[in-house]
């Protein structure tokens, strides 16, 4: 699968990678082999990206990634973590789910992005993950902690970077204009922009992606299905983790419509647009099970034909620059 160079750092990744919040029983359970068949596959299928986070599963999803990725050789292949939400022992009763994971509530989340909650959160993700190292290292939705994540964070990574604990660094987060402070105003390698540049909404497409393009920095999309709507577009479906409004679900309906008509399908649709951004390095799509990885890369490889952005544009729902190169 073809690989990219993150900004000016020495990391690449494939042009499709693989998201383990599914593995972090996001939602629902998955069981301990559906995940490790779930990494397996993606390492069939030639990914050799792969991101996770302390926040998905409490960990779990951490556990799981490392433990799948045991049996290959560490130098094949890169694996991406976050930082900002600090894991603590919490002892208490009941699950996880009000944050979305169905997974015991042994440990609460404390935001801490400091300088030193930086090093220990990392620290802790090593541990977890079973490696001695992690490629990129990202911000985890600093939204609201804006003052302390450039004054103390980002510095943190920087020294990271420089001692050479990881090769690249940068932010995720859900909105594109405090990614583009960080491309604008700080020395990142990369950005991780979650649902802010798909079929349903190219917001980035106004400053995130011309930013990063001028200053010779990565983005890597995520969320390219905005969390479900643009895999299976129907009634009860998700849209950035809530329930779809009325006027989205319409709207996937038809750009699923015209795929069809155009002899595709909407979920290739909903990767070609992620992909085709020259600041693109690479989309990442999460995946529970080998079945979704094995659609997944089926999608991601298949042609999306011309015609299909023209109609797109031409029915408005594509902006002008929408149409992918």
């Amino acid at each position: 699968m073809k690989r990219r160079r993150l900004g000016r750092s020495r990391v690449e990744v494939t042009a499709l990678a693989f998201g383990s919040a599914g593995i972090g029983n996001l939602y629902t359970e998955v069981g301990e082999q559906e995940a490790h068949d779930a990494v397996e596959a993606a390492w069939q299928r030639g990914i050799r990206s792969f991101d996770t986070a302390p926040h998905y599963g409490l960990g779990l999803a951490e556990r799981r990634l490392g433990a799948a990725l045991r049996a290959h050789p560490r130098a094949r292949y890169t694996v991406s973590t976050k930082v900002g939400r600090r894991l603590e022992p919490a002892g208490a009763d009941g699950d996880d789910l009000a944050h979305g994971f169905a997974v015991p509530a042994t440990h609460r989340r404390v935001w801490d992005f400091s300088a030193d909650g930086v090093r220990r959160t990392l620290e802790a993700s090593l541990l977890r993950l079973g490696l001695d190292r992690v490629d990129v290292v990202y911000l985890h939705d600093p939204d609201d902690h804006a003052e302390q994540a450039f004054r103390e964070a980002y510095p943190a990574l920087e020294r990271l970077r420089a001692e050479g604990v990881v090769g690249a660094i940068g932010a995720g987060m859900n909105q594109s204009a405090m990614l583009t402070r960080f491309v604008r105003d700080t020395d990142v390698d990369v950005v991780l922009c979650a649902g802010r540049h798909t079929l349903l909404d190219q917001s980035a497409l106004s400053d995130l992606l011309p930013a990063a393009l001028e200053r010779g920095r990565s983005v890597v999309v995520g969320g390219p299905f905005n969390s479900g709507l643009l895999a299976d577009p129907r009634p009860g479906a998700t849209y950035d983790y809530a329930r779809a409004p009325a006027e989205l679900l319409d709207r996937a309906l038809r750009i699923k419509a015209a795929a069809e008509r155009h002899g595709t399908t909407l979920r290739a649709a909903a990767l070609a647009f992620c992909a085709a951004h020259p600041a693109v390095a690479s989309v990442l799509a999460g995946a529970r099970s080998a079945a979704e990885v094995h659609d997944c890369a089926d999608q991601f490889a298949a042609p999306v034909p011309t015609a299909l952005w023209q109609e797109l544009r031409a029915a408005g729902l594509l902006p002008p620059e929408g149409e992918p190169a």
